[in-house]
């Protein structure tokens, strides 16, 4: 690439102009434009971004949305969700407060209309669409309870598989809440559990991808990856396509094995000497894939895009975020940790547009907030963060539009059911719509 051809490329990106010259908007068209021009990374250092970009360039996603939620659980993309509620409290969910909730990255499951959540002793809760609990189960002995379990949820609409930070994990009947069966395995879960057909899967912390049986709860076969003394509290995640499951470790190493039997695909190492303090303090985003990449970064300040088929990168960016990102169409949006929204070309790993989401802050407050997640509705991005806020933001424009007091502490990432959108803080779930 020639120097003229490069700086006439930095001027076209830092003035704001479009590539379309009809339009300020980045279109598809726009991105097929991009795709087909070689270009060079324009942030190519190892820092963080701390700079704007583009911020007077519109961003159009025409009307789509999200339609097969099915597909979702599988990739863990949430694209772009059926939601433009005007965002006032209508119910809460109440239960005993759950200590450190900091720490974890709880979701919430749903059953129809029905919201499920578990309290502080590990009780399974499901409420009605009113916020009345329909039943409470709760299968852990005395000194089980007094551990505090962590729950994490998966349904296939007829059961409720639960795992836990103890090393349980059991089915319970998605109606009555009554125990199917219960098993113990060898270490704790700390990861997403994937139901398909008739197995799930779980990840431990010795970073062994587990598959069980959805009849009995019996190990059909586990694949054991590269263990670490210490690891930190960042859930692993997992997405399938096509009969193959893609999973994370610890380490950062992503694999990809065959579901029917567990055999090895490909294996590809993302972290190069990796210490044990570094292992500690790697916390990397939900994995998402548009079934051709798989797409996730981490607080390194990497973002990744990795073919699906080879296990080879795509392209590497620089971003800072454990946050799990979002593909519609041929864009990738995310937010970095340190509150800036980012706009990507999801075929060149490109940045777009950058903006700053946390301006409206005060400078030594600023440096308290962190982002926990965000879902991109139909007008606007709905941020969570650790100091109990909501952001709503303005998908066009990149600008925060308004901030709502959810909380003084930490908020999950929003979920959205039937043009509402959920909350969980340490002892509730707030209902907005």
């Amino acid at each position: 690439m020639s120097n003229i051809f490069q700086l006439l490329l930095i001027i076209i990106f830092f003035s704001g102009c479009s590539l379309n010259k009809n339009s300020k908007f980045w279109t598809a068209e726009t991105i097929k434009e991009i795709e087909e021009q070689k270009f060079e990374k324009i942030f190519d250092d190892l820092k963080a971004l701390s700079q704007e970009l583009n911020t007077n360039i519109n961003l159009n996603l025409g009307k789509s949305f999200t339609k097969n939620r099915l597909s979702v659980k599988f990739t863990n993309n949430d694209g772009r969700v059926n939601f433009d509620g005007s965002l006032k409290k209508s119910s809460k969910y109440k239960f005993s407060k759950i200590e450190n909730f900091y720490q974890f990255e709880p979701i919430i499951a749903f059953n129809k209309e029905n919201v499920i959540f578990f309290d502080d002793k590990g009780t399974v809760l499901q409420f009605n669409n009113r916020s009345r609990l329909i039943w409470k189960k709760n299968y852990y002995t005395k000194s089980e309870k007094k551990s505090n379990p962590i729950l994490q949820f998966a349904n296939n609409n007829k059961f409720l598989i639960v795992a836990d930070n103890l090393s349980k994990y059991y089915m319970l009947n998605l109606e009555t809440g009554d125990l199917i069966w219960s098993k113990n395995n060898s270490a704790p879960f700390n990861s997403q559990i994937k139901i398909y057909k008739d197995r799930f899967f779980l990840i431990d912390f010795t970073n062994t991808l587990r598959c069980y049986s959805l009849k009995n709860g019996e190990e059909l076969w586990n694949f054991q990856t590269e263990s670490a003394l210490i690891r930190s509290q960042k859930k692993l995640s997992m997405v399938i396509v096509k009969d193959v499951i893609y999973f994370n470790n610890s380490l950062g190493d992503i694999s990809a094995v065959k579901i029917d039997d567990g055999e090895l695909l490909w294996q590809l190492p993302t972290q190069s000497d990796l210490l044990y303090e570094s292992a500690f303090s790697l916390e990397t985003s939900d994995i998402i894939t548009d079934k051709k990449d798989l797409f996730f970064s981490n607080n390194k300040n990497q973002f990744f895009s990795i073919d699906v088929k080879s296990g080879t990168f795509n392209w590497e960016n620089n971003v800072n975020s454990n946050l799990r990102p979002t593909v519609v169409d041929n864009f990738i949006i995310t937010v970095s940790l340190e509150g800036y929204l980012i706009v990507i070309d999801k075929i060149t790993g490109n940045i777009i547009k950058v903006t700053d989401i946390f301006n409206n802050f005060k400078p030594k407050k600023r440096k308290e907030i962190l982002p926990t997640g965000f879902i991109v509705g139909l007008k606007n991005i709905y941020l969570s963060t650790n100091i109990g806020r909501l952001l709503v933001i303005d998908i066009k424009s990149g600008k925060t539009i308004s901030t709502l007091k959810i909380d003084k502490d930490n908020i999950s990432r929003p979920f959205v059911l039937n043009q509402n959108l959920y909350l969980v803080k340490d002892n509730a779930i707030i209902r907005l719509n």
